[in-house]
């Protein structure tokens, strides 16, 4: 199984950042989807189905929150994990990030390791792209 995944940052480079990062984890990964803004990784979403979205806060247009709960009000993407990565790491952040739906945070600067791990936790597969005890153990799940 491929991941098909959706990276929506104002910035180009933390978007390369991020797909170098969920490439190196061992995930199997298509082509990454980018988009700079919440309002313009809806319309990829009108195209494209994703397995996993991994988006910033503070956008032009669109922000992170706001695209999180358009993603809740439409049946067919709500149940599409989210990943927050900001540069807010406040508690009271923290809170309204999970408060709106998303399924993990990290916090900038952070390190390949720390979004890997939230990137196990939220998937929960293993680098074969299989289901963590699939085989009724966790062997292969991804270690961080």
């Amino acid at each position: 199984m491929s991941l098909q995944v959706l990276i929506v940052d104002d910035s180009s480079s933390m978007r390369r950042f991020i797909k170098r990062v969920i490439a190196m984890s061992g995930f199997r990964m298509d082509p990454c989807l980018e988009a700079p803004n919440g309002k313009r990784a809806i319309e990829i979403l009108e195209a494209n189905p994703v397995d996993l979205i991994v988006s910033d806060t503070n956008m032009p247009e669109m922000n992170g929150l706001e695209l999180i709960e358009t993603l809740h009000r439409d049946v067919g993407l709500q149940n599409i994990p989210v990943i927050v990565v900001t540069t807010e790491g406040t508690d009271p952040t923290k809170r309204d990030v999970f408060a709106s739906g998303a399924r993990g945070f990290v916090k900038k600067p952070f390190t390949p390791e720390e979004l890997k791990k939230v990137l196990g936790e939220v998937l929960g597969t293993n680098h074969r792209g299989g289901e963590c005890g699939d085989d009724g153990t966790d062997d292969g799940c991804l270690d961080f």
